[in-house]
């Protein structure tokens, strides 16, 4: 891994901020085992437009500072490493994997529409390729609580996969505008 230069430190900061922005609004929205969040459109904006590496960096700190203790995440218990217990934990590290996705499919090229639907779907599809077996096995062993697949399908997928792919769109859409605009922004591996 390169050095970061003061402007990737800032940059990565800055998404890192916004991933905590996005957690806090929906915070008050509880009720769900996994809540409706803003933060897959904000790991794929980020590796759409940080890149593989800065795009991933940006969503560790922000799982690390919630790790540490900072109460950013949505869920109770807010923050602590007691969080990786939590059903939701996955799709903290999901995001991760999606904002590196995302950048890596990225990575050098024109974001034309196929390319960046590919990369924007490809991040969807990592957060829940993590995301549903954490909330699967945190849940039957050690919630204890037995749930088979389709449960948790029904507690983690069907609900929030539409919305997940219009925040994918809206994601590709808001990259598309600022590499024509910023290019310098853009896609800085």
């Amino acid at each position: 891994m390169g050095k970061l230069t003061p402007r990737d430190m800032v940059l990565v900061a800055l998404f890192a901020a916004l991933a905590v922005t996005a957690a806090l609004l929906f915070r008050f929205f509880g009720g769900m085992i996994v809540p409706f969040s803003l933060m897959p459109f904000v790991a794929l904006l980020a590796g759409g437009l940080l890149g593989a590496r800065l795009g991933a960096l940006s969503m560790g700190i922000y799982v690390i500072m919630g790790l540490v203790g900072i109460p950013v995440f949505e869920k109770p218990p807010f923050g602590g490493p007691a969080y990786v217990l939590s059903p939701t934990f996955g799709f903290l590290i999901g995001f991760i994997a999606a904002a590196y996705l995302a950048g890596l499919i990225l990575k050098g090229h024109d974001a034309g529409p196929v390319r960046l639907a590919t990369a924007m779907l490809a991040g969807v599809v990592v957060i829940y390729v993590i995301g549903l077996p954490y909330l699967y096995a945190i849940i039957n062993f050690y919630m204890g609580k037995a749930i088979d697949i389709p449960g948790a399908l029904m507690i983690g997928f069907v609900p929030f996969i539409g919305f997940d792919l219009l925040k994918a769109l809206a994601a590709g859409m808001l990259v598309k505008a600022v590499s024509v605009r910023l290019p310098q922004l853009s896609r800085q591996h």
